[in-house]
């Protein structure tokens, strides 16, 4: 037996008693309550809820974004104090640079750590080999389709091998039959690289496709009522979506996102801010 002990592989996350408040004065509300939770290293774990319950705003916090007003969040120990590109953010529209093409959008994390142009040019150019875009590396974003933006969004963030991808629900804004499709590749590329995901979703059939584990929110203030762990194997297809257990983990999911009276609450940003498609709530960061 080795006398070197291996180091531990990382992307661990641990909550714990993990409270988020935003607002101010009497527009002070609690958007997550007393969370406690741990996500192993390498795992794929969906945050399902209803629209506002706070999942965007815990991945926000995730993410550096937001300040917690009780508890801790650690990841690999440590923690969580600000923005990393060790922990990767994927929103649900793409922030290319419309000015830069798609190469030089990918490789630019790689510039702003003083990488030299032709060594993160060729690590860009092996991102966008791993998403199906090599043949797009010169293109312009607008050249792009939404799926394909999403793609390279993708790439982007992964360049910098974080120990976290945070996904906000990435695919939402994209037709049923490319969703599948982004999803199925999110997969491929996830068995590759093994990071630690945190994907957040309100659809039930998307988490139950994608994930190891489902954490699944209460209503504002959101807190964690059921953790789900799925023996699905692996790979997975389409077909998985009509079998027998996914049917019922499906019914099971539904019951568990019934809310009172069917309210519908502000869906929140990880940055904290509402969506504009919902009345502007004045929020202090």
């Amino acid at each position: 037996m080795s006398v070197y002990q291996q180091a531990p592989t990382p992307g661990r996350i641990d909550g714990r008693q993990l409270s988020i408040r935003l607002g101010q004065g009497h527009e002070a509300f609690e958007a997550v309550q007393r969370l406690d939770f741990a996500i192993e290293p390498g795992e794929f774990v969906c945050i399902l809820g209803p629209s506002g319950c706070g999942k965007s705003t815990l991945l926000g916090a995730l993410a550096g974004h937001l300040q917690l007003s009780g508890g801790s969040l650690l990841v690999d120990g440590t923690a969580v104090a600000g923005p990393s590109p060790q922990r990767g953010m994927v929103f649900q529209h793409h922030t290319l640079l419309p000015w830069r093409s798609v190469l030089d959008n990918v490789a630019f994390g790689l510039k702003m750590q003083g990488i030299g142009k032709t060594q993160r040019r060729e690590q860009a150019l092996e991102m966008l080999r791993l998403v199906g875009l090599q043949d797009f590396a010169q293109r312009w974003p607008n050249q792009l389709s939404g799926g394909m933006q999403q793609r390279a969004e993708i790439a982007r963030v992964l360049i910098n091998r974080p120990r976290l991808l945070l996904m906000d629900e990435p695919f939402g804004a994209l037709d049923a039959q490319t969703r599948a499709r982004m999803q199925e590749l999110l997969l491929d590329i996830w068995t590759r690289i093994r990071t630690t995901v945190v994907f957040v979703t309100h659809d039930i059939d998307e988490a139950l496709f994608l994930a190891d584990r489902i954490l699944v929110m209460s209503p504002r203030p959101g807190r964690f009522i059921e953790d789900l762990r799925l023996e699905f194997p692996r790979p997975r297809n389409a077909s998985l979506l009509t079998s027998p257990g996914f049917t019922h983990l499906k019914r099971h999911c539904l019951e568990l996102l019934r809310h009172e009276d069917g309210r519908e609450l502000p869906r929140l940003t990880p940055l904290g801010l509402p969506t504009t498609d919902h009345p502007p709530l004045r929020i202090a960061l």
